[in-house]
């Protein structure tokens, strides 16, 4: 079976898309045997992950360790998940891992989620690594991911999202992330106003806490930032090269955790610097070169379209902005639109290829119903994908107007299939022949 198969395979497995509970994975991962012989991080957290985890490999890949990264979800291949020495795996060196987990189950049943996560798991194992970083999903008490024990936990920012299963407010949220804590070790909480769940459920276990504005501070001015954590320092450094008003404070985490793990894991200040200098994350805040301008952000949920609204504002001036937006249904939609809808003259609503996606249609009545507060002469369009919608923006724009497609991971990852477009004003999108 190929990759593609074992794909369609999870997703008919199991009734549910999402089922909250360690039980069957715990099963599995034991029969499996998956274990790390090598320091292990998770992150967990409502916006920030991605970047973290990118930062995290980074400085490690620089300081001469040999990283296995697990990273979701994807933008356009699935193997883009599974990463050994700063580059995604093969789709063929995945499958026999995929085989593995199916002869384990037997009779258990898994989510797509929770099998795939099993399976990268397991080849990351098979490979001599110094380091292991994982990306937790949904929550984290009962996520796939919290099954490993961690030498070091790291929590980003706590916001409402997925609150249908972690909960309706920030400190119900913030005790489903509290699960990925481990007794006696390190926990680095790099969200500068933390609910309060995270510090008690740290004292409940007797994790070493370290809380950003605590335990570490940065500051900085408009050329250089610095760090100081419990012994260690970093001063003179250039701004993390992922773009972002949120990155200082990602950046501040990954450093706390870097210190926490000094005597297993250490890394120098070269490292530091060269490996925030040339980090890459797509798909968050990345601005493509040219004219008009191209900004590409997964901000999915209402706090993380706040900060890219704020990216936004301080790209300088643009005539006009033209958005591309595709969303799940669940999603707060018109929390979302609301933080935004200030900055945009012109909205293409897009459907996306799965059950859960909000449908164009659905997006646009969302926009129109809300009221909301927008520049004179906006307009609405709807489309059948995320390429379409691309096109038709690029036809109406003029070089001095700005571009965003934004929302879902499979929104960006629509405009990427063929690889990074080439987008001429007044002009539909060019797909490359080869992803760049």
């Amino acid at each position: 079976m190929t990759l593609d198969d074992w794909l369609a395979h999870c997703e008919r497995l199991h009734p549910k898309t999402i089922d909250m509970t360690l039980d069957r994975v715990k099963a599995v991962k034991e029969r499996l045997g998956i274990a790390f012989d090598c320091p292990t991080i998770v992150v967990a957290g409502t916006n920030g992950k991605g970047s973290t985890c990118a930062m995290l490999e980074a400085i490690a890949l620089h300081a001469g360790y040999r990283v296995g990264l697990y990273i979701k979800p994807h933008l356009v291949h699935f193997q883009e998940r599974c990463r050994v020495g700063g580059a995604p795996v093969s789709a063929e060196s995945l499958e026999p891992h995929f085989a593995a987990v199916e002869a384990a189950r037997g009779d258990i049943t898994l989510t797509y989620f929770e099998f795939t996560t099993l399976a990268i798991m397991r080849r990351l194992q098979h490979e001599p690594l110094d380091v292991v970083i994982l990306e937790v999903g949904l929550g984290g008490r009962l996520d796939a991911v919290n099954v490993v024990d961690a030498d070091c936990a790291v929590i980003t920012s706590i916001d409402l999202d997925h609150t249908e299963f972690l909960g309706p407010d920030r400190e119900a949220i913030g005790r489903e992330k509290a699960g990925i804590m481990r007794a006696g070790r390190p926990v680095v909480v790099s969200d500068p106003m933390p609910p309060q769940s995270l510090a008690a459920r740290a004292a409940e276990l007797g994790a070493d806490l370290r809380q950003l504005g605590r335990d570490f501070t940065f500051s900085g001015d408009r050329t250089q930032w610095q760090w100081a954590g419990r012994d260690k320092r970093f001063s003179g450094m250039a701004y993390p090269a992922l773009r972002g008003v949120n990155q200082l404070l990602n950046a501040s985490g990954v450093l706390a955790a870097f210190e926490a793990l000094a005597d297993r894991l250490p890394v120098s200040a070269q490292a530091v610097r060269t490996g925030l200098a040339l980090v890459e994350l797509p798909g968050r805040f990345q601005v493509l070169a040219g004219q008009p301008a191209v900004v590409l952000d997964v901000a999915h949920n209402p706090h993380a379209v706040a900060a890219l609204a704020q990216n936004l504002d301080q790209m300088g001036y643009f005539p006009r902005t033209h958005a591309v937006f595709g969303a799940m249904a669940d999603k707060d939609l018109a929390g979302i639109l609301a933080r935004i809808a200030p900055l945009v003259d012109h909205w293409h609503f897009t459907n996306l290829p799965l059950p859960r996606a909000a449908t164009a249609e659905q997006l646009e009545s969302a926009f129109l119903a809300a009221g909301l507060k927008t520049p004179a002469g906006v307009t609405t369009t709807t489309h059948a994908s995320p390429l379409d919608a691309l096109h038709a923006a690029a036809a109406e724009a003029t070089p001095a107007d700005r571009i965003l497609v934004f929302g879902s991971f499979y929104t960006v990852g629509g405009v990427l299939q063929a690889g990074l477009p080439r987008v001429t004003a007044g002009r539909p999108a060019e797909q490359p022949p080869t992803l760049h």
